[in-house]
């Protein structure tokens, strides 16, 4: 069997009893591929991989430019494919798990002040057909706390307006019920009335998807879609750098903070499997807070 064989049972490994998602399989396949395209490995030289093996593919990286987050990420990718090659007996038992993660520094997420999530959601023309979905694309996230992966794959069928809820499937497949605000409820009811059906009709191929969004061309809006429009429209309100539609949901959860919420409410409607997760907002907060203080106390 070749080397790209057993990454394809790896995958198929991940797919069924880790029950990764679609992105997160993408992401282990680019990383092992890349460890086994620098290292020229194949099934015959499986055995000659060691502890060694990964500290040379690490100082590679580091000598690459590679930031550390990347780093550890490529390494978990790598490692996770090794142990599964010792299991199924196709390289020597190794010391995988003593080859360190470079350090990664937490930090805060990149959230957006309350007159600057407004700012946003008006970017979009909403006289457009593009511009009036791009409006409800931002209200959806920013109300719902989305992650952008969660919008693309939403359906139809996924949206319950009359109660104002959707239905997502998150990191792990792992399901759950979230609430839409009126103001996105609203456009979202007038998006499948009106901009939907004009998106449908742009379709060359007269293909019908049940996916809620929907690009130019009538196609499902991909991931990349969503960002690189995103991006046009936060360029034209925000100087602020390393601001993306992630950003959009650390504000929901922020201000959801900021506003009183508990943190274990918080914690179901982000979909965090734990609490601590969902603690670095209290930190925001907290550095929100000391921000004003600085600006505002005269014996600062």
């Amino acid at each position: 069997m070749v080397i790209n064989d057993w990454l394809e049972r790896f995958m198929a490994y991940l797919n069924v009893s880790k029950n990764a998602s679609p992105l997160t399989l993408q992401a282990y396949r680019n990383d092992i591929m890349h460890f086994l395209g620098l290292e020229d490995i194949r099934s015959e030289s499986l055995q000659a991989i060691d502890h060694l093996t990964l500290r040379r593919y690490l100082a590679w990286l580091k000598a690459k430019g590679y930031s550390r987050r990347s780093i550890a990420r490529k390494l978990s990718a790598t490692r996770s494919f090794l142990f599964y090659l010792q299991k199924e007996d196709q390289v020597k038992s190794g010391k995988w798990s003593t080859v360190a993660r470079p350090k990664i520094e937490k930090s805060l997420p990149r959230f957006m002040y309350p007159h600057e999530v407004i700012a946003l959601l008006e970017a979009p023309d909403s006289g457009t057909d593009l511009g009036f979905r791009d409006r409800t694309i931002y209200e959806l996230i920013y109300s719902s706390g989305l992650r952008v992966g969660e919008l693309v794959n939403l359906h139809i069928h996924s949206l319950q307006l009359e109660d104002r809820l959707v239905k997502l499937y998150g990191k792990g497949k792992k399901e759950r019920i979230v609430p839409i605000g009126k103001v996105a409820a609203g456009l979202l009811d007038e998006y499948l009335q009106r901009i939907r059906p004009a998106l449908v009709a742009k379709n060359k191929n007269q293909r019908v998807y049940d996916e809620l969004f929907l690009n130019k061309y009538g196609d499902p809006l991909s991931d990349r879609g969503v960002r690189d429009n995103f991006r046009k429209y936060i360029q034209r309100v925000s100087h602020k750098e390393d601001i993306s539609p992630h950003s959009l949901r650390h504000s929901f959860a922020t201000h959801l903070l900021e506003g009183g919420a508990d943190i274990r409410v918080v914690q179901e409607l982000l979909g965090h499997a734990t609490i601590s997760t969902t603690q670095i907002y209290t930190h925001v907060t907290r550095e929100r807070l000391s921000e004003v203080y600085r600006s505002a106390f005269p014996r600062n």
